[in-house]
């Protein structure tokens, strides 16, 4: 368990991954209208935070950005930071987020596209922003999206021995259907709200047979949430 993410790496080239996130009892990561703060408990975003001190890398999909303006570096704990990745397609950050700011204390890579805009990237760049174009992987639906695997491989070849994601849906569910994750963290909440935002949306099964599965290596508690650290197993 020690070195796992070693392990992982050194003989793979790829970057060990750890998805994390944080929904209510009924599965939600946030409500009908994108409220999300705070679902989890102090105690366990503080883990959370040390989660991003032990990781080389946190990434989070543009969705995320738009909606929280995160800055996605260790405030909560005594650690350094980890590279920022932003996974956006068509380039949609605005060039004011806060994932943006202060490259001096937390680099960012933007991963996209050739949907994004030339105009942006140069904008980017002057910014000190590295842009990192991947190919594109288009799921049945016609969606056009960053492969992930791809992406992956191109941070490997930088060194990033572990990636952090931690959402939004999108990227979890990507993440999941791709089968990426070597560990899944999942706080949930004594929280119910009903109708909202799913952590995970579609995987394409049709039948029990076919859920994806995980082996529990441990259940604990953080203040008033449940954590569980667990391998996904298919």
């Amino acid at each position: 368990d020690i070195n796992e993410r070693f392990f992982k790496f050194i003989t793979t080239d790829l970057p060990f991954v750890t998805l994390k996130f944080a929904q209510t009892v009924d599965g939600r990561i946030a409500s009908v209208t994108g409220h999300s703060h705070w679902i989890s408990s102090p105690a366990s975003r503080t883990f959370a935070h040390h989660l991003r001190s032990t990781h080389d890398a946190i990434l989070v999909g543009a969705g995320t950005v738009l909606t929280d303006d995160p800055e996605l570096t260790v405030r909560h704990v005594r650690g350094r930071n980890p590279v920022r990745i932003v996974v956006d397609a068509r380039l949609r950050l605005p060039l004011e987020a806060k994932i943006l700011q202060n490259q001096a204390s937390a680099r960012t890579i933007i991963a996209t596209t050739g949907q994004a805009a030339p105009e942006k990237i140069r904008q980017l760049q002057q910014q000190g922003i590295e842009t990192l174009l991947v190919d594109e992987l288009i799921d049945a639906d016609g969606g056009r999206h960053v492969d992930l695997e791809k992406l992956l491989r191109e941070l490997g070849r930088r060194q990033i021995a572990s990636v952090l994601v931690e959402g939004g849906a999108a990227i979890i569910t990507s993440i999941l259907k791709e089968r990426i994750a070597d560990r899944m963290v999942i706080i949930i909440a004594p929280k119910i709200l009903g109708k909202g935002i799913e952590a995970v949306a579609d995987l394409g099964k049709q039948s029990m047979d076919e859920a994806a599965r995980i082996s529990f290596r441990k259940v604990y508690r953080r203040g008033g949430d449940i954590i569980i650290d667990a391998i996904p197993v298919n």
